[in-house]
């Protein structure tokens, strides 16, 4: 791989010749019908496909008129909000959802027990896997490093390539067993040669939740408190899935659709939520936060903080980008229901860490934010704090480096990511080939230079 200067200088040179010959106009988008980032004018996304794994909704149709409305997610068939409740004071919620995603309903006490011990005893990597793979060419882009490591997984599996449905199963099931163990010691890697820093290598217990075991894993001392472990848990089933067409699904839809493997389809759907607009948002909070923090003088002041939110708006401050990061969505308008049930875990680890304040300024900004918004742009589906918001915040206080917020992002979505691959094998059977029309003009060849 080359880096000298010649390679990066005749790039430069050449930039204005891909800006020139593929830039396409608005007006060709509308003369072709065709629907950027496919989705139409309201926002709404391009139906692609079907998915029986979750359901979506923000709006209610009252005489024929599309009205918002609080958002709903549900969970084959199960309101996320009533799941959350359901699991939350227990200590495996996540797994629990996670054989419902996969398998279609939930799992009785017999049916978890036996998923239980099938994820423990897949709770482990190929010998020297860690100093071989894991610890070579360590960096802070611990999403690279975890992609790296699911494709080299591959050469390790002597059935990598089969796609049959069972074989699937347990390439999914041991994925998701050991995602903790590839993002956390893909961290300890990079923290120990770059930063210089202790290095911790250790081993899952097999009696933990995915939760428990991705703080132990993490922490020198091995130790985390139930309070900490219930909001990562809850932070885990909130963010495992959300339809088939976010980016990173609907990428895991197009690549199981071409006959790849397990690995490469995974791997595929890593590089996708890895992108800033993707599943880089709650960075973007917690650095928002800290420039208001750093810039209004008085947090309890709510006026200086709607002012300081209009200069964010106008893209005078912050990063100019003209964005309140963690304000808004794609789908919902009034209301993102995994924030609804996120945020009173929120208060309660901020009580026991001690950051109320902290609490306080992000509820005083979620309040503040849609009026500020509204009375800038015209948002007429409404705008509300989606899950974001607050995730970001939460990592923070249980002593989650920045470098991890994506991967624990990734932890969880892989269950998520898992069901949809096992229904693209079961229920679709083609290979995904959207058309791309062609605005390119004809030419002749230009005569032979002598």
């Amino acid at each position: 791989m080359s880096f000298e200067r010649p390679i990066f200088e005749y790039a430069k040179q050449q930039e204005e010749l891909c800006r020139s010959h593929d830039s396409i106009s608005n007006e060709a988008y509308e003369k072709y019908d065709v629907k950027r980032g496919l989705r139409d004018v309201n926002g709404d996304g391009v139906p692609a496909g079907l998915t029986n794994i979750s359901y979506i909704t923000a709006s209610r149709r009252e005489n024929g008129v599309k009205i918002p409305d609080d958002g709903q997610l549900y969970y084959r068939g199960y309101n996320i909000m009533d799941l959350v409740r359901r699991y939350s004071s227990k200590r495996f919620g996540y797994e629990n959802l996670a054989y419902l995603l996969i398998f279609g309903e939930l799992p009785g006490h017999s049916e978890l027990e036996e998923f239980l011990d099938v994820l423990s005893q897949s709770r482990h990597l190929p010998s020297n896997f860690v100093r071989d793979v894991i610890m070579k060419a360590p960096g802070s882009d611990v999403m690279n490093s975890m992609t790296r490591s699911i494709l080299t997984l591959a050469s390790y599996d002597p059935y990598a390539q089969q796609t049959d449905l069972p074989n699937v199963i347990r390439q999914c099931m041991m994925l998701i067993a050991v995602f903790p163990m590839l993002a956390i010691y893909g961290y300890h890697a990079y923290n120990h040669y770059d930063n210089m820093d202790s290095m911790y290598i250790h081993r899952p217990d097999p009696t933990m939740s995915t939760a428990e075991n991705t703080l132990r894993m993490l922490r020198p001392d091995q130790s985390c408190t139930p309070v900490e472990a219930a909001v990562l848990d809850a932070s885990f089933m909130l963010h495992m899935e959300h339809g088939g067409g976010n980016n990173s699904t609907f990428t895991t839809h197009v690549v199981t659709s071409s006959g790849s493997d397990t690995y490469a389809t995974i791997a595929a759907a890593m590089s996708s939520l890895k992108g800033p607009k993707h599943g880089g948002a709650n960075l973007k909070v917690i650095s928002m936060m800290d420039d208001i923090k750093e810039h209004v003088s008085d947090l309890k002041d709510d006026e200086a903080l709607a002012a300081y939110l209009m200069q964010m708006l106008n893209g005078e401050v912050f990063d100019h980008k003209g964005l309140i990061y963690g304000m808004g969505h794609a789908v919902y308008s009034i209301s993102d229901p995994r924030e609804r049930v996120f945020h009173s875990f929120v208060r309660e680890l901020a009580e026991e860490k001690g950051r109320t304040e902290d609490m306080d300024l992000y509820e005083k900004v979620q309040a503040i934010a849609p009026d500020v918004i509204a009375e800038k742009r015209r948002i007429y589906k409404g705008v509300s704090a989606n899950v974001d918001f607050y995730s970001g915040f939460v990592y923070d206080m249980l002593g989650i480096p920045k470098e991890l917020f994506t991967p624990i992002f990734s932890i969880a979505r892989i269950a998520g990511w898992s069901a949809h691959r096992i229904e693209e094998l079961v229920s679709n059977g083609k290979i995904i080939r959207p058309a791309y029309p062609s605005v390119m003009l004809k030419k002749e060849l230009p005569p032979e230079e002598d």
